[in-house]
């Protein structure tokens, strides 16, 4: 901000400073020489002195430009505002240019992501419409490793803030968050402004910024050829997006799509980073088109139709010809699949009605306009022709909803006859050569028709739509079993049984399949891969329900490939463990142990010999050479028995709060004595942690040996602590030569000692331990690098306030 004031200063411009938090950096301080700076108001709240913009001052110093440091800042009590950026509109309404400056974590939209992931609350906010009316958003970004170094050598912080700054709000990962969110934040912004001035200018071409590619499926099978041949069009390109769109009428669920091939095609587009979309359209290149053009789409992907040679003769142009006509500058890919040309001759007539009513309607066409013809000559004078007439189309109209439009023909054919020769003078003889009568039945038959077939379709849509909300209700209840965790094969087995009304359901093999369950006419098979079939025993499914079915199939084969694989690392995960670490095991008894057992032995037997005489102070080293070597065997020994507990499971845990400044003597003191004694940092103010206080103590004391050794002699291990989100964590800071990233989870692992050459400290137990013992008290423990060089080991404990 200040650097924009200096560069429009340079160039003539009327510039003022209305308010700067320079927090008392020196190099910022440095930005405000030779730029006019407002007097700040200052308020009083809480026996402090708040310094704030002062709005009235500025208003009437009236510059072309003012400069106003966060925006987002709350002001103090007593000024005409609540919030700086109401200051903020007040410089732009009286005609003042505001350049203002804003953190990505005080966007409303934001905060409560932003507490997530750092576990601060937010307590000012801007709302997002209020930074997006800004005439230019600048984002100002920094790499967080960076912006870690700059804070380590003391260019954001005072000295004494920097640690507990690192160790809380400032970590690498939140960083890392903040500064996508900031991305993505302004990319909207970037691509609002971007649609805004292509609407504004009528701009309906396609604009190449990036690619993006648009794939339209049918829940045909060639729908997983046309996802990844899109995916590899999309990843040929830079930042290139997919979208997959699927077109459905807005009269239903649509002939030949099938649910469960959608749902593992949106499966499929969104594990390969795509995206899925359902449109609604009855006119299907249309919809595409209109879709792709929204979306600024590059690429269109269609699949070749599956419809025959004879059929594209006699139905003309289909939907893939259709769209590449439409679809302009939109590059338009028809990909070839084993499904194209092997569609049917013709969409075959979709039975909805029974047997029982397929047959009684034509028969109520034939029997009911008989019947209401002898009523009505019963009757003969109360009723006027039209008044027949109508009745009679009644009729045809109840036929229609018994039976269907071949019905409502039937019986509008014999109506119009009946009609004719009962009631339309001359009576009891058929008229045909009169143009009034023929014209009036004539119109009686269409209209009887198109009644009845409307009548027809509405039936028609109406049970397809009762269809489509049983089959979305069916699909939403196993969507939520599986949310719930109800994913094990078991369960989705028994909600398959409920929810189809079967007495059983289960995966048999196929090679126990026999010829009785196949034949069995109150059992249904779905194949769901890897060799098995869902059997369902108890009735015979539909074949509308059996497009359901294959979804819970697809469901309950990844559930039970996921418990197969689980039951096959659970078998070897072992094995492999102990073949670990019985090498290295053997590996360690082979040196380690034996290392300072040989050294306190020939200490003991060098004093036991009468061939030598010893001076008192050769028999006092050689006495603590022996209580060295013993005291470092019985520290392995403990290590590898405290391991060995671990990883039986069989660690006795006594968990109580625990102050860290009652547990930091003792593990202290626990170091060798040549070990540099820490500095230490926050532990007066730090609460107490749930912990077990004697395995705290060998989790600092292993913590602080490990650094010390890798850590130079002119820089002591730094110990800090700090309370973040209902966690306290304990940071043990080396200046060693630190990490590589590879290596951060081997150097947990029992009998690893990565970067020594020499074999002499120790079996390798210390931070496998370490961890185990912080894992057991409910914390982690997690490596991170030291800014300005070297190793953080960072615990965090559950707090016990």
């Amino acid at each position: 901000m200040l650097d924009e004031g200096r560069r429009r200063a340079a160039r003539g411009a009327d510039v003022v400073v209305g308010i700067a938090a320079c927090q008392s950096r020196p190099h910022t301080e440095a930005m405000l020489a030779g730029l006019e700076t407002l007097e700040p108001a200052r308020a009083v709240h809480d026996g402090r002195v708040h310094p704030e913009l002062d709005l009235d001052r500025a208003l009437r110093r009236a510059p072309a430009l003012i400069l106003v440091d966060d925006l987002a800042h709350t002001n103090a009590p007593g000024h005409r505002n609540a919030h700086r950026w109401h200051d903020v509109e007040e410089l732009l309404a009286a005609g003042i240019d505001v350049v203002t400056t804003v953190n990505v974590q005080h966007l409303e939209s934001l905060s409560d992501v932003v507490e997530k992931i750092t576990g601060v609350p937010q307590g000012e906010t801007v709302p997002d419409e209020v930074v997006r009316r800004a005439d230019q958003i600048e984002l100002v970004d920094m790499d967080p490793q960076e912006l870690r170094r700059r804070m380590a050598h003391g260019n954001i912080r005072p000295p004494e803030e920097v640690d507990a700054a690192l160790a809380s709000y400032f970590r690498t990962g939140n960083l890392t968050a903040l500064r996508e969110l900031a991305l993505l934040w302004v990319a909207d912004r970037v691509d609002e402004a971007l649609q805004k001035y292509r609407s504004e200018r009528g701009v309906g071409g396609v604009w190449e910024i990036r690619e993006r590619i648009v794939v339209a499926l049918t829940g045909g099978p060639e729908g997983d050829t046309l996802i990844r041949r899109a995916s590899r069009i999309a990843a040929r390109t830079a930042q290139g997006r997919l979208l997959a769109v699927h077109v459905v009428r807005s009269d239903g669920l649509a002939a030949g799509t099938s649910s469960a091939a959608l749902a593992r095609q949106r499966q499929l587009a969104e594990s390969l980073g795509g995206s899925y979309h359902t449109v609604v359209g009855d006119d299907v290149p249309t919809a595409l088109v209109e879709f792709a053009r929204a979306e600024n789409a590059t690429q269109l992907v269609l699949g070749t139709s599956r419809r025959g040679r004879l059929e594209r003769f006699l139905t003309g142009r289909g939907i893939g010809e259709t769209t590449v006509a439409l679809s302009g500058d939109i590059d338009v890919h028809t990909v070839t699949h084993e499904r194209a040309g092997h569609g049917r001759l013709l969409p075959s007539r979709r039975r909805t009605l029974p047997v029982s009513r397929r047959i009684a309607g034509p028969l109520a066409g034939l029997v009911l306009p008989v019947l209401l013809t002898l009523l009505l000559d019963h009757t003969r004078g109360v009723f006027n022709l039209t008044s027949e007439a109508l009745l009679f189309l009644a009729t045809v109209v109840g036929v229609a909803c018994l039976g269907g439009v071949v019905s409502a023909l039937v019986a509008a054919v014999t109506a119009s006859l009946l009609l004719n020769y009962w009631f339309i003078p001359p009576v009891g003889a058929f008229t045909f050569a009169d143009a009034d009568n023929m014209l009036a039945l004539g119109v009686f038959v269409l209209v009887a028709a198109v009644l009845a077939g409307a009548v027809d379709r509405s039936l028609r849509l109406s049970r397809r739509a009762a269809r489509a909300t049983v089959e979305a209700e069916t699909l939403s209840s196993l969507a939520g079993s599986v949310v719930r965790g109800d994913h094990t094969v078991p369960a989705l087995l028994a909600r398959t049984r409920e929810i189809f009304g079967a007495d059983s359901a289960e995966l048999v093999p196929a090679e126990q399949l026999t010829a009785a369950h196949a034949g069995d006419p109150a059992s249904s098979q779905v194949a769901v891969g890897d060799g098995h079939f869902l059997v369902l025993r108890g009735r015979t499914l539909p074949s509308s329900d059996r497009r359901v079915l294959a979804a819970f199939a697809a469901h309950v084969t990844a559930a039970a490939e996921h418990a197969r694989l689980a039951e096959a690392a659970a078998l070897v995960e072992p094995v492999r463990a102990a073949d670990r670490m019985r090498t290295a095991l053997l590996a360690a008894v082979s040196h380690d142990l034996r290392t300072p057992l040989a050294a306190g032995w020939a200490a003991v037997a060098s004093l036991r010999s009468t061939d030598v005489e010893f001076t008192p102070d050769e028999r006092d080293e050689l006495l603590a050479t022996a209580d060295e070597s013993m005291a470092r065997l019985a520290r392995l020994i403990e290590n590898l028995l405290d391991m060995s507990r671990l990883q039986a499971g069989a660690l006795n845990l006594s968990l109580r709060p625990t102050a860290l400044e009652e547990v930091l003597p003792a593990a202290l003191d626990a170091l060798p004595s040549d070990t540099p004694r820490p500095v230490l940092h926050g532990f007066e103010q730090a609460p107490p942690v749930f912990a077990d206080p004697p395995l705290l103590e060998r989790v600092i004391a292993n913590l602080v040996g490990n650094a010390s050794r890798y850590t130079p002699p002119t820089h002591p291990v730094l110990l800090t602590v700090s309370a973040l989100a209902g966690r306290v964590e304990l940071r043990v800071v080396d200046r060693g030569p630190g990490l590589p990233p590879s290596d951060r989870e081997r150097v947990f692992e029992p009998f690893q000692r990565l970067g020594d050459t020499d074999n002499t400290t120790g079996v390798g137990l210390g931070l496998a331990l370490a961890r185990g013992l912080t894992e057991a008290m409910s914390g982690t423990l997690t490596p991170e690098d030291t800014p300005g060089g070297g190793l953080t080991m960072v615990v965090s404990l559950p707090s016990a306030v």
